[in-house]
């Protein structure tokens, strides 16, 4: 009998998958507006005064293992377009299309920080669970959609709220959270409360895994990770840095590195193009 049992143990063992195995993603960032002759100073600590850069409002598509997961939302109501006049906008949901995403194929959504241009759009995937740090959540709002920190729009505050009454946010206890198999969040760049950036374990070119670093703004330029600068907009100058050194011990390479607003990002990562690019 024992025999028997042993040679079952072997043929599963050679049949089922690994018990802990994880999958791999494919990560894509995906622009859906721009803003140009921004202030670099407000990007970077100590840049020139006259000095400019033009900003890149990009989600990042993450798919695979059964999923398609966003980082960040972006936004898309009218008053941040009457404000800030981004060029080539389209709503989040619709620049996914080019890549053949539906809004209803979203099903989770990982939200950095609470400010406008990351979180606004997360009502348009009407199936996504959202996923938001605690002590960020509560912090700037509560279960009844007030504000308590003004980093966050009355709107947005109202809309976390719904969502959240609906039972579509999950709420991360902390730092070093494997949120999603393969998908995991820290915290500590203090952009805002308790802003966060990801981790993704991804297919790469040439067929090979790593991590990816989804930085969104603990980091908004490339600069800010070649010259190691501090963002400016940062409750902690020496968190982000800090947050900065930990990116790079995390990521298989430092290009694998995604900064939050840098049009750089669709230079360096041309395929496939037309303000979508593959991170690999």
């Amino acid at each position: 009998m024992s025999t028997l049992r042993n040679a079952a143990l072997l043929v599963a063992a050679f049949v089922l998958p690994p018990r802990f195995s994880q999958p791999t993603y494919e990560v894509y960032a995906v622009r859906f507006a721009t803003v140009g002759g921004y202030p670099t100073r407000y990007l970077v600590a100590g840049a020139d005064s006259t000095r400019t850069s033009s900003l890149a409002f990009t989600v990042w598509l993450i798919r695979g293992g059964g999923r398609t997961v966003l980082m960040d939302a972006g936004f898309y109501r009218q008053k941040f377009l009457d404000r800030w006049k981004p060029i080539a906008f389209s709503k989040p949901s619709d620049a996914l299309g080019a890549l053949g995403v539906k809004p209803s194929d979203v099903t989770d959504i990982v939200i950095s920080h609470v400010h406008w241009d990351h979180v606004d759009g997360a009502d348009l995937f009407p199936r996504a669970r959202i996923w938001l740090q605690r002590d960020e959540f509560e912090h700037y709002t509560n279960d009844s959609g007030a504000v308590l920190d003004r980093a966050i729009d009355p709107d947005d505050a109202k809309m976390l709220a719904t969502l959240k009454a609906a039972g579509r946010v999950q709420l991360i206890p902390g730092d070093s959270t494997e949120i999603i198999p393969g998908i995991t969040v820290f915290t500590g760049g203090k952009h805002t409360f308790a802003s966060e950036f990801a981790t993704v374990r991804a297919s790469l070119a040439g067929g090979g895994t790593g991590t990816i670093v989804l930085a969104s703004d603990n980091a908004y330029l490339y600069e800010n990770l070649e010259r190691h600068r501090p963002i400016t907009q940062s409750l902690d100058t020496l968190s982000n840095l800090r947050a900065q050194e930990r990116m790079a011990r995390l990521a298989s390479d430092s290009r694998l590195i995604v900064p939050g607003h840098d049009v750089e990002v669709f230079v360096r990562f041309p395929t496939p193009g037309n303000g979508v690019a593959r991170i690999e």
